[in-house]
């Protein structure tokens, strides 16, 4: 049996436990020694992270082509408009190709922690909610997909990957869960041991 961490990880914090520039790491929140990040999150972005002790869950989460579904909640610039939600439903050409069609809905504005520091208001500007899932995880490809479309990012929190989600997770909150392998899958791969 695997175990799984669920972290919910607050704005400029990094998604490893060590850093030469002294910026908060999962060290200011966790002891997790046998534990390795499975997928990354942004510096600047918040919401769902997990951690196993186990490599081949690692590789189930993250390896690209299990195609994973995770959502965020994202606020952007703008009151977004059905063109924008139809265009990352259906796509987005960015520099490094064509995005995987996504779901996308505008989201009433959501029940969510203060961020620190807040989201800078513009009086002349209004903004919006946006729920987006992808099945990729490319290099701060919801920020390029949102601006893409002519409604840049605000803030930033995902908010499930898989069958997994925040539920009632706090910033700096995390909760730990054995995972069932499948049986197909391979023997389970401990960090750190050799088989």
């Amino acid at each position: 049996m695997a175990k799984i961490i669920l972290f919910n990880k607050p704005f400029n914090v990094l998604s490893q436990f060590t850093d030469d520039q002294g910026r908060p790491t999962l060290a200011s929140f966790m002891s997790a020694p046998g534990f390795r990040v499975a997928g990354r999150l942004d510096y600047d972005s918040e919401g769902l992270l997990l951690l196993t002790d186990d490599g081949g869950l690692q590789q189930q989460i993250t390896n690209p082509r299990n195609k994973q579904w995770k959502t965020y909640w994202v606020q952007v610039e703008g009151n977004i408009d059905e063109q924008a939600v139809q265009g990352l439903i259906s796509g987005v050409d960015l520099k490094d190709g064509y995005t995987l069609p996504a779901k996308a809905a505008p989201l009433p504005i959501p029940a969510l922690w203060e961020r620190t520091p807040p989201v800078r208001v513009r009086k002349t500007v209004p903004d919006s909610w946006l729920e987006l899932s992808i099945r990729e995880g490319r290099n701060r490809q919801v920020r390029r997909m949102t601006a893409k479309v002519g409604f840049p990012t605000l803030r930033l929190v995902r908010t499930t990957i898989a069958q997994w989600s925040l539920d009632d997770l706090q910033p700096g909150q995390y909760r730990e869960l054995n995972v069932n392998l499948p049986t197909s899958s391979s023997s389970r791969k401990p960090f750190g041991r050799k088989p």
